[in-house]
């Protein structure tokens, strides 16, 4: 798999340190190529052959003001050109990275855009991959003869369900936890194999969705609504009115306005922490990579030294990837089940029977 990265990224640094027209040799734009195969963008590049950059031009789909809608082809902006009075920003400017646009006083402002995008294009490949695996799994029990022994791929996916259905949904919830299972098992698989296949560095993989604020967001705002909308009367009590001394409540309402406060931190962290976590592996996957490139003009000794010391680097990054994928996928599920269960305590209505 490090072999594969490193065939992918070598013509794009080779490419960074390409002659210029005046003939001097520009420097590696390690923070360039990071940024590439890190941050969403408008089309799939696959790889550089001979100079030639193979990717795949996703469908830009943009409103102006002008002239309404316009659907066309990323082709046309991906080298830095203007296209029916759209571009992309370049580097520095307001909106980097985004389409915008020039209106009739010169101002330049972002139109309305729901492109296909490179992250959009992942999360629709990973869901199919996701439905197809669940969709083959329940049609083999659907149709098992009986006493039948299923196969080993359908008896690992059943180990994975079965553990966050007893050890997480279940222990964490409660008695009517299978209410809550198909949103968390749901989010459990969906994040781990987006975790997944952002680790593999060919096409289909390597896209950042994971890594992307936009979608850790929704699966925190999701879990937000899992514990406010469907939140208990002892919920809302423990928030607005909960068990501390009077002074704490009235007049400066302090504990409830951490409690409220709290509705929000909580999710919030969900959304941070698994951002961080698979943004900085993919972060540090692509530095390692890229020691190779950085000091192949240093010399043949170090070079080599460096080559192997990033080998052996990006081996063990990866597979401890493979690992944090699966634990953060865990850590979600569980603490988005944790909150649930802690938005429908008992102990009160225990205490008065």
């Amino acid at each position: 798999m490090y072999i594969a990265a490193a065939m992918l990224l070598a013509p794009l640094c080779a490419s960074a340190e390409a002659h210029g027209g005046d003939g001097e040799e520009k420097e590696l734009a390690i923070g360039d190529i990071i940024t590439e195969h890190i941050f969403d963008s408008y089309w799939w590049h696959i790889t550089t052959y001979k100079e030639h950059h193979i990717s795949i031009y996703l469908p830009v789909i943009v409103h102006s003001e002008g002239d309404g809608w316009h659907v066309f082809s990323s082709r046309h902006l991906a080298h830095g050109e203007a296209y029916k009075g759209f571009r992309i920003a370049q580097k520095g400017e307001k909106h980097e990275g985004k389409i915008v646009a020039t209106s009739a006083a010169g101002e330049v402002y972002r139109p309305w855009d729901i492109s296909l995008t490179k992250n959009a294009l992942a999360l629709t490949i990973n869901s199919v991959i996701m439905l197809a695996l669940f969709l083959t799994v329940a049609r083999w029990y659907k149709r098992r003869p009986k006493n039948s022994t299923p196969s080993k791929f359908v008896c690992a996916v059943e180990m994975f369900v079965m553990d966050v259905e007893e050890d997480v949904v279940h222990a964490s919830i409660g008695k009517d936890y299978k209410r809550y299972s198909p949103y968390l098992l749901t989010a459990f698989f969906f994040i781990l194999i987006n975790n997944v296949m952002g680790i593999i560095p060919i096409f289909p993989g390597g896209a950042n969705t994971t890594g992307n604020i936009a979608i850790t967001f929704v699966l925190a705002f999701c879990t937000l609504i899992a514990v406010n909308l469907f939140g208990n009367r002892e919920y809302w009590k423990e928030v607005f009115w909960p068990d501390v001394p009077v002074w704490l409540k009235v007049p400066i309402p302090i504990i409830p306005l951490i409690e409220l406060f709290g509705i929000f931190s909580k999710p919030f962290a969900l959304m941070i922490r698994l951002l961080a976590n698979i943004f900085a592996g993919h972060t540090v996957i692509l530095a390692f990579t890229l020691l190779v490139f950085i000091t192949a003009k240093i010399g043949v000794g170090i070079n080599v030294g460096m080559t192997v010391f990033s080998v052996v680097l990006s081996i063990i990054m990866i597979c401890l990837e493979f690992l944090v994928a699966y634990i953060q996928a865990y850590v979600f599920t569980l603490l988005s089940a944790v909150f649930i269960g802690l938005s429908r305590p008992e102990h009160h209505v225990a205490h008065k029977k």
